[in-house]
């Protein structure tokens, strides 16, 4: 398995245990180190006054011939002389020793401030390094411009083709982070693929930063070659500046302009990725409310908060209602009626979509069981949701549990859906297919549907997006590219259905084309279970109420019941 995961994410700086054994050691050496040289400096003494005392007699014996001298002198002398020898032996061990310890307590102190595959500062010691640059910016009278960089889509590199292809890529990210930063910047790894550096700046350059930043991101994503394939890494960056002191204002730390950075950081992604955000603070005003929004949804699908709002579809040469499509709704104590536009891209980013999607497909099902047999339920799916092998059998368990009729059900997806994982779709709707659930492409001419997926994947319907369809009569070109999706359904024996019909105008306008389904506010606003169980009941269109009720007048002039809801 290749390195490319965060390190030392989870230590406190204050607490290191091996640096605590080692200084421990340290004062354990020093204090051996002290009785070596007290023995071989107290030897050294004696051997001095030894010597002064029999050195004399020697000399005498040698020169007149007199006695020897003491033998217990000499054997004296002779063990200092051991003695010394041996504690400035000891003495030098121990200071080689010493070296050694301190060289493996460096080494130690690097492995634990430095990510051991880019050899950048890692987590742990990015933030002391932040800190001490915005002190050493402070005395110069400069800022510090501080970068939280991510690589975008580097699971991928790493699934598509090798962990060790991924180390590549961080390697090389991390080598062109160098080059690109002045000299003395910080450049850390504080995540498997983020990267947070951090530069002094100059005031009079502060305009340049974006320009900096769009070149940091053209340097860094050049290809990537690792012997097999080209890899063409693409980054989100996001920037902070760090605030000038002022008597009434504390100097920026380094945490909070991380911080900034990363919010920052996390707008360029939003944004569409392999770009570069500055930090302002309406982003962290957003950023909170996200944050908010993800607590509320994840705490108010537990509640049931969310409910199915239907619209009608009506067949727009009868006037005759024919079924409903379904329509999410959040029902929120904080924020009221919330539209699915807010978050339903927030429940897929949380992963929440597919127990989101699942609740609201059993409470619709359980209200359509209600309806009239000749009424359809339409559901939108969301592409989160293929990605799950057994969608296709929960739906099935789903209809099976509420007793609803597969032949009633059509579900919606999108042309995006058909992109990330064709197989994966086609498989999924011919699950469902031969089991009698219809499917439909949904916003078709916005995407990049292809005339060989319509023949390939088996489609019972195609609707056409709303933003042709309220432009036919205002723009000629829009009302050209409806007929040719009519024309193209007919040819490929494929229903069509309209939406965002909101005029009348627009209504007879598609009427002309030829059958078809058609929806809109035109016909009424989306409408809760009750009302929508409410109108039912008036028309007569509720199971077991008698034969469906005949409308001689066009849907659109259905009058609303009270209390309808809006969308």
């Amino acid at each position: 398995m290749g390195q490319n995961t965060s390190h030392n994410a989870g230590q406190n700086p204050g607490q290191n245990p091996g640096q605590d054994s080692a200084k421990t050691a340290g004062n354990r050496s020093r204090r051996h180190d002290i009785v070596a040289f007290g023995i071989a400096a107290a030897a050294i003494i004696q051997f001095v006054g030894i010597a002064g005392t029999l050195m004399p007699q020697v000399l005498r014996s040698w020169l007149t011939g007199s006695a020897p001298p003491d033998p217990l002198l000499v054997n004296a002398l002779l063990l200092n002389i051991a003695l010394v020898l041996l504690g400035w032996r000891r003495y030098s061990e121990m200071q080689r020793e010493v070296a050694i310890r301190r060289q493996t307590e460096e080494e130690a102190r690097l492995l634990a401030s430095t990510d051991p595959l880019t050899k950048c500062l890692n987590r742990l010691s990015s933030t002391a390094a932040i800190q001490a640059l915005l002190e050493t910016g402070q005395q110069v009278k400069r800022n510090v411009a501080v970068f939280l960089i991510d690589l975008d889509n580097f699971k991928q590199i790493n699934d598509l083709n090798s962990h060790q292809t991924g180390d590549l890529v961080l390697t090389v990210v991390a080598d062109r982070l160098r080059l690109h930063f002045p000299a003395g910047s910080v450049i850390a790894r504080v995540g498997g693929d983020e990267f947070v550096c951090a530069m002094i700046v100059d005031p009079a350059l502060h305009g340049d930063l974006d320009h900096f930043a769009a070149l940091l991101i053209e340097q860094v994503g050049q290809p990537v070659a690792d012997g097999r394939v080209m890899i063409l890494p693409r980054i989100s960056a996001g920037y902070a500046l760090s605030e000038p002191h002022t008597a009434d204002s504390a100097p920026t730390d380094a945490a909070t302009l991380v911080h900034r950075a990363d919010i920052a950081m996390y707008h360029a992604k939003k944004s569409g990725r392999n770009r570069h955000v500055a930090f302002q603070p309406l982003l962290e005003d957003d950023l909170r409310l996200k944050r908010n929004l993800e607590a509320a949804i994840r705490d108010g699908i537990a509640k049931g908060e969310f409910a199915p709002f239907y619209e009608q579809q009506v067949d727009l040469q009868t006037g005759k209602l024919v079924g409903f499509e379904m329509l999410a709704r959040w029902h929120s104590p904080h924020y009221g009626l919330v539209s699915p536009e807010v978050f339903i891209p927030i429940a897929e980013e949380m992963d929440l979509i597919s127990e989101l999607s699942e609740n609201l497909i059993r409470q619709a099902l359980a209200d359509a069981r209600e309806w009239d047999p000749s009424l359809t339920l339409s559901v939108n799916i969301s592409p989160v949701q293929f990605r799950d092998a057994w969608f296709a059998q929960k739906l099935l368990q789903l209809l099976v549990e509420a007793g609803f009729p597969p032949s009633r059900l059509e579900i919606e997806i999108t042309e995006s859906t058909l992109h990330e994982n064709v197989g994966a779709v086609r498989n999924a709707v011919t699950s469902l297919k031969n089991q009698g659930v219809r499917v439909c492409l949904d916003d078709f001419g916005t995407g990049y549907s292809s005339l060989s997926q319509l023949r390939s994947l088996p489609f019972d319907r195609i609707k056409i997006d709303r933003s042709f369809v309220s432009e036919i009569g205002q723009d000629s070109k829009c009302g050209d590219l409806v007929a040719a999706i009519v024309s193209l359904g007919r040819g490929l024996d494929l229903p069509v259905t309209a939406e965002g019909i909101e005029s009348s105008q627009v209504r007879d306008a598609l009427r002309d084309l030829g059958g078809m389904k058609g929806q809109g506010y035109l016909f009424g606003m989306p409408e809760d279970a009750s009302t929508t169980r409410a109108r039912l009941a008036a028309m007569k269109l509720l199971a077991g109420s008698g034969s469906r009720q005949e409308m001689d007048e066009p849907a659109a002039e259905i009058v609303a019941l009270p209390g309808r809801q809006a969308s």
